[in-house]
């Protein structure tokens, strides 16, 4: 589809001017308060305010609006292609934590700003994507299960049943990122509204979306899920749906469309997520390098010893081998849409975090003993990339896509 077509990762002056901005607003202000951020929510740790927001984040969200560094993902509103975009995702995975939040643009509000802006009416945008854009709310999507392989999204057991003007959920969710957080007020919950033996649906139409504000009656917060033994600020969370009733008028798009929506939410997501995995990787290997050549070990500096060497050049290689797929991966999304992309969207989400957690290790070998506390960001970092190899669906899921596609080239 694209061989006859020019292809030109070089950056625009915008996204060059925008990439540059971001990258003096992550070394002035926002890795100084990562230490800042980390002691205030160490303070609070298994205390019932482990939840709370650290204050540092609405200092940055100011700092970040005035820098005109907000809401960059949604080219609709930013201007910003896909592929200019994914210059600044990269520097935001520097402070996973922190950055992506500061200017907005964090997982999973930036999938469901994209779904509400492509799918919501607009009573729905008025309420809850202003909001949004606005960073005054947060939201989770609820599709994960914790009874049904959720990779393949026709198991989904929650049930959305219509009763005159209302729907009813009933269903159970867990990883449902961001739920802990007082601030997530809104719900994207994926379920069935037709039955397992209708055959007279396709089964890719059995699945819708609807909106469910969190103090809608029914609608419990069961436990929230480490990862790793990491309880991120915002929280993974079991859901339990019991009898929950919400107006008909909250269904995203159509009965039998939440399939679509889900697929239409992923391509641009799944760039954000590989871009700022790269950035991480790529604060690996600084750290590596610094640690290698400030260690020494049987006489002489780590950076001396053969297999290190080794190590980092396999790092640098790696790194740009997956930032070319991922950059080509944005570039086809802008130029043919996700679905022209379908492919590369699936090797993405398989090559970069494999590609991420192998820097990552790599670095924390330098490290020794250190990479294993929270002296460094690679532990955390190495939870997240290897988490991230479910997130959006498992490998395998992807593999398989992109296999199917070989078959049918």
């Amino acid at each position: 589809m694209w061989s006859n077509q020019v292809v030109d990762f070089a950056p625009s002056a915008v996204a060059a001017d925008y990439t540059d901005r971001m990258r003096a607003f992550l070394d002035e202000k926002i890795l100084p308060a990562e230490a800042v951020y980390d002691a205030w929510r160490a303070e609070r740790r298994g205390t019932p305010q482990e939840w709370d927001h650290p204050p540092v984040v609405e200092e940055l969200k100011a700092e970040a609006r005035e820098r005109k560094l907000w809401n960059l993902f949604l080219p609709d509103i930013s201007g910003l292609s896909n592929l200019e975009y994914a210059a600044v995702a990269e520097v935001s995975g520097w402070s996973p934590v922190i950055a992506p939040e500061v200017i907005n643009c964090q997982a999973p509000d930036t999938g469901n700003m994209e779904t509400l802006h492509l799918f919501g009416n607009a009573e729905q945008k008025e309420q809850w994507l202003e909001p949004l854009l606005a960073g005054e709310i947060r939201s989770a999507f609820a599709m994960t299960e914790p009874d049904v392989a959720s990779s393949d999204a026709t198991n989904i057991q929650t049930r959305i049943r219509r009763d005159g003007d209302d729907y009813v959920i009933d269903g159970r969710k867990w990883w449902i990122s961001g739920a802990a957080d007082a601030r997530c007020q809104i719900f994207i919950v994926m379920g069935k509204t037709t039955a397992d033996d209708d055959d007279s649906v396709p089964a890719h139409r059995h699945q819708s979306m609807i909106l469910v504000p969190r103090d809608t009656p029914g609608l419990e917060i069961t436990r929230h899920l480490p990862t790793f033994g990491y309880q991120d600020q915002h929280g993974h969370s079991e859901l339990s749906l019991t009898g929950v009733r919400v107006p008909a008028t909250n269904l995203l798009g159509e009965e039998g469309s939440g399939f679509a929506i889900a697929q239409a939410r992923l391509g641009p997501g799944r760039i954000h997520h590989c871009m700022r995995l790269i950035g991480m990787a790529e604060r690996a290997l600084s750290l590596m390098v610094a640690r290698a050549q400030e260690r020494v070990a049987f006489g002489k500096p780590l950076a001396e010893q053969g297999v290190v060497r080794d190590q980092i050049a396999l790092c640098r290689m790696e790194i740009e081998q997956a930032r070319l797929l991922t950059l080509k991966t944005a570039w086809l999304i802008d130029n043919h849409g996700a679905k022209g992309a379908a492919t590369e969207i699936a090797a993405i989400k398989v090559v970069v975090p494999r590609m991420a957690c192998t820097v990552i290790d790599r670095a924390m070998q330098v490290h020794g003993g250190a990479a294993m506390s929270d002296d460094t960001p690679l532990a955390y970092f190495y939870a997240w990339a290897r988490a991230l190899r479910f997130a959006d669906g498992p490998d395998e899921v992807h593999i398989r896509t992109v296999a199917r596609q070989e078959f049918k080239r």
